[in-house]
């Protein structure tokens, strides 16, 4: 019975619980029995000292640890929610239709804008005030075709008067042409009397010296109709400034005065003053400039084959060719200039539109089925978990979409056939900081 109490106080001491047991004595042995029921229950009492070792105590450093550790989870989860939310400045450039400009054999693609090659705004040659505009937008003139008039009295007066003094010099030189004849018939006479002998030989002399008078009087005379001849040209000229007439055979594009305002070839002071009458383009000069990545520039030569397409017309595949590589690149976009002819024209054609050219390395031909999809550039290719993605811009967040980009690129460009859809912002060169669903702010574009 000892042994079992030392086994009970040991089971005890380890769980930490007081295992409760009910002895029932024979009726024969109650005393024994009550002095075994006490010795047990003296065996089974926890002594105090026990209780406190068994009891769970905290250390007294462990409170201040773990309210660093709080606050600094609390700093952490801030921070990462302050990094997470801050938007992530992007570059992004616009997803295009291989319809938009993306042709069969491109080696090469850009975009630009449709521009006038020959095109003039129109102004008065003198300053003065409109009596009359002969043109609107979108009317097409004929090269000295009347466009505007100014007020003219002036000039008018002004001509009147270079006209009479034209013909009174003229009247001059008639006079002295009649003088000088009259000169030379008497230098004649007095020659002959002086071989006569009835006349002295200072009066043949004063009558040669009367015919040299003459031819020089008429010599001015004839000078100043020549300045009277002159000075009528001018007035006529200045007069003529009064009308106002098309350079080139051309469309207007733009009306910019009206009955009343004063025109000037100069800029007055005050904004009264107009500076342009209309801007008239010369339609069969249009043309496409474009700007290309100089890195590429070297794949691009003179009279190369090209296609163009504008944004308004998709479906219009304008053959075309490179007119010339301007010789000096912009270092703020690091891009070259080329100007490429449009060699088909009509009416949906005009200044300013956007367009797409393929630079193509043979013609085109019509039979060349278009490649299906969009186009981005290559570095708006990135990798995620071994995929290929792409994050499209969209209400200020960056949605990530997984894509499997063509083989074969066209001309410098990436083909995806589908997940992104034509006109999407793509972020060029995400960081790897971006993720689906981050907030962005786009610090550059391209078209």
């Amino acid at each position: 019975m000892r042994a079992s109490a030392n086994c009970c106080r040991s089971g005890q001491r380890r769980w930490g619980r007081v295992i409760d047991r009910t002895y029932n004595p024979a009726p024969s042995a109650t005393r024994g029995a009550s002095l075994i029921d006490t010795n047990l229950l003296n065996e089974l009492r926890i002594e105090g000292r026990e209780r406190e070792q068994e009891g769970a105590r905290v250390p007294r450093w462990l409170v201040p640890a773990l309210a660093v550790l709080v606050i600094l989870a609390l700093l952490a989860g801030a921070a990462w929610w302050w990094l997470a939310a801050r938007p992530v400045p992007v570059r992004t450039a616009e997803a295009t239709t291989t319809g938009s400009g993306a042709a069969p054999g491109a080696v090469l693609q850009a975009t630009g804008y449709v521009t006038a090659h020959r095109q003039a705004t129109v102004s008065a040659q003198i300053t003065g005030t409109l009596t009359k505009v002969l043109i609107e937008e979108g009317a097409r003139v004929q090269a000295g075709q009347v466009i505007a008039q100014l007020e003219d009295g002036a000039l008018r007066a002004a001509l009147d008067v270079a006209r009479a003094n034209a013909r009174a010099a003229q009247a001059q030189v008639v006079q002295a042409q009649a003088q000088l004849a009259q000169a030379q018939a008497d230098a004649r006479r007095q020659d002959d009397l002086v071989a006569q002998g009835m006349v002295t030989r200072q009066a043949a002399e004063q009558a040669r010296t009367a015919l040299a008078s003459a031819t020089a009087q008429l010599d001015a005379r004839r000078r100043e109709a020549d300045a009277g001849r002159a000075q009528e040209s001018q007035a006529k000229v200045n007069f003529d400034y009064t009308v106002i007439r098309a350079p080139f055979t051309g469309v207007v594009t733009e009306k910019a005065a009206q009955v009343g305002e004063i025109v000037s070839p100069l800029s007055a002071g005050g904004g009264f003053t107009r500076t342009g009458i209309g801007t008239i383009v010369d339609m069969d000069s249009l043309e496409v400039d474009v700007d290309v990545n100089e890195a590429y520039i070297g794949q691009v030569k003179p009279d190369m084959p090209a296609q163009a397409v504008l944004d308004a017309y998709p479906d219009w595949r304008i053959p075309s060719h490179v007119i010339a590589v301007v010789p000096t690149a912009d270092k703020g976009k690091a891009t070259v200039k080329v100007r490429v002819a449009l060699e088909a024209k009509d009416s949906r054609l005009v200044p300013n539109m956007a367009a797409r050219v393929s630079f193509l390395g043979s013609k085109p031909t019509a039979t060349a089925p278009a490649a299906k999809g969009v186009l981005v550039p290559p570095e708006a290719i990135a990798q995620r978990d071994g995929h290929s993605v792409v994050f499209v811009v969209a209400s200020g967040r960056a949605m990530q979409r997984t894509v499997e980009p063509a083989p074969k690129d066209v001309g410098a460009m990436k083909l995806i056939p589908r997940d992104v859809a034509a006109g999407d912002r793509v972020v060029l060169s995400p960081p790897p900081a971006l993720h689906d669903g981050a907030s962005v702010t786009i610090e550059d574009t391209q078209r």
